[in-house]
């Protein structure tokens, strides 16, 4: 079977995959979102914190738990990350540098799981566990709260209540990212993954040196980070570790996880909306960019000429041999079209045109399918645009699922567009601008370029994948790229729940045959183009100096 063949055949097998669990994970989140009921140990959760489950929340109380939940995450995993050297179980590893532990308390709340140090090298079992692992629960939980309020903003109408934030976190947690994770860690130690609080070991000589490996829960940990779109490794090398994936089944199976839930949840909002039709429109929008993204990727990674290219099959540098070119090439596009970060191969040895695809995987908001819960309401915010654009075309006041989009509502549709760019290029134009950041490129010339314009896209964009050639571990970088992190989860979701309460306030505006229908191909179409469009035109100019330029001089 040729590579091409075996690529082509492992996407259809995870594209029926997808559509088997399509409708009943999208319902029963549905149902999870729309109960009244609580069971006895999300009660438990409940009294622990002194939250009140069935009391309604306006969007500036359900901000407000989102921020004063996610600061105390960051202050725990912080002090956790510092105390580590009198910590048990720390094998040995002295805490973290301050600016490292602050890079990575922001990275881990704030769903970006972006790693300047190596795993095996740094953290102890109950830091990996007891922090890190924790956070990729919650982190998930609060995107999936969020996008869910957003939902609610459209359904209701003459109320500004969002529902409970911390009943929305506790749902999400224990109905649905818990049992999930539970099954899928033991699919992952039935395929090699490993699972244990081993200590460090050696392994024997290996090319005049002797080689060490740490035991961990690793199966439980690497599950999580794909369900919950997190992608932080237990490893340095991430999925690319034969002990995080070990297999190519195992590979295709965390893509799976990857991406299933915020497919998913395009039905969960058709459900709570009350037509399914629209639903399958941002399923159909989300479907076709990631397609599209990765048909262009397989194409770039295998029709890459040249001697060495040809005897390979394709570009196999930076690869594993276990998942080849085909499984390396989904693997990157749903990780940077999700908020996942994982790699099982290093982008920045794909080719130029194949960095400038994951990078602009990430600079489209990462909507096509997107984060956990992040995914679903960038697609919305989207939606809101197209809409109004096409209200412009036709003169006519635009309406999504029977609710005006007036000056408000685009105004702080607006501003979400423009944070995550406007860190990204300023934050990359300091980073180029000062003499000591460029230190930290590994590579001169368009390839360097590219490896600071991913680390702050990666890092706005609530993405965590790195280029692999920038030492980001410097405290310059810890410091910016921990910032862009906060800024870049937080303030959009400022945006996000405003317009979720504007929305919820509204009277239903009743159809009327000139009413637009956001249901249909023509207006999925038009949806694509404006995603498109808006980052093509904000993002280009730095495109072009980087991989475009790397790209059409190879």
């Amino acid at each position: 079977m040729s590579p091409v063949t075996a690529g082509v055949l492992q996407l259809l097998a995870l594209v029926a995959a997808l559509a088997l669990a399509y409708r009943p994970l999208g319902d029963h989140m549905a149902r999870v979102y729309s109960s009244e009921k609580h069971y006895r140990p999300e009660k438990w959760i409940y009294k622990a914190i002194g939250a009140d489950p069935s009391a309604e929340m306006r969007w500036p109380a359900y901000l407000r738990g989102v921020l004063a939940f996610s600061a105390v995450s960051v202050l725990f995993l912080y002090a956790l990350q510092r105390a580590q050297g009198v910590l048990p179980g720390s094998l040995g590893f002295s805490a973290i540098d301050p600016d490292q532990a602050f890079n990575t308390a922001a990275s881990f709340v704030a769903n970006t799981n972006w790693q300047s140090y190596a795993g095996e090298q740094a953290m102890g079992h109950v830091v990996q566990t007891g922090g890190l692992a924790v956070q990729n629960f919650v982190s998930a939980a609060v995107g999936m709260a969020v996008a869910v309020a957003l939902v609610r903003g459209f359904a209701r109408s003459r109320t500004g209540e969002l529902g409970n934030f911390w009943s929305d976190l506790v749902r999400g947690t224990v109905r649905i990212l818990l049992p999930i994770s539970v099954i899928g860690a033991i699919v992952l130690v039935a395929c090699g993954a490993i699972q244990n609080f081993a200590g460090i070991h050696g392994v024997g000589q290996f090319m005049g040196g002797s080689q060490q490996w740490n035991g961990g829960a690793v199966a439980s940990q690497e599950v999580i980070k794909e369900l919950g779109t997190n992608g932080g490794g237990y490893f340095n090398a991430n999925s690319a570790h034969p002990f995080e994936n070990p297999t190519p089944f195992s590979n295709l199976f965390e893509i799976f996880l990857i991406l299933v839930i915020p497919f998913a949840l395009t039905r969960t909002f058709g459900r709570m909306v009350g037509s399914l039709r629209q639903g399958y429109a941002l399923l159909a929008t989300m479907a076709t960019i990631w397609l599209g993204f990765t048909a262009l990727m397989m194409w770039t990674e295998f029709a890459h000429h040249g001697p060495a290219f040809d005897i390979a099959g394709g570009a196999m540098e930076g690869k594993e041999t276990r998942f080849g070119i085909g499984g390396s090439a989904i693997f990157s596009v749903a990780t940077t079209l999700t908020s996942t970060g994982a790699v099982n191969s290093f982008h920045s040895s794909f080719t130029g045109l194949g960095g400038g695809i994951q990078l602009l995987g990430m600079q489209l908001g990462e909507i096509a399918p997107g984060g956990v819960g992040s995914g679903l309401y960038g697609m919305l915010i989207m939606a809101i645009i197209a809409v109004f654009i096409a209200g412009l075309m036709v003169g006519r006041t635009p309406e999504y699922l029977g609710k005006k989009i007036g000056t408000r509502q685009i105004k702080l549709a607006a501003c979400y567009i423009l944070i995550t760019p406007a860190l990204v290029l300023c934050f990359t134009a300091a980073a180029m601008a000062l003499p000591t950041p460029g230190n930290s490129m590994a590579n001169p010339g368009a390839h360097g370029f590219s490896e600071i314009l991913y680390a702050y896209t990666s890092g706005a964009n609530n993405n965590g994948s790195a280029f692999a050639g920038l030492n980001a571990d410097t405290q310059w970088f810890n410091s910016t790229i921990g910032i862009a992190m906060l800024l870049g989860r937080f303030l959009p979701m400022v945006f996000v729940l405003a317009l979720a309460g504007s929305l919820a306030e509204q009277a239903p505006v009743p159809e009327t045959a000139g009413t637009l229908r956001t249901d249909k191909p023509l207006y999925a179409g038009l949806l694509v183009g404006t995603i498109l469009i808006i980052t093509g035109l904000t993002y280009f100019p730095a495109l072009a100096l980087g991989p475009l330029a790397e790209g059409l001089a190879s």
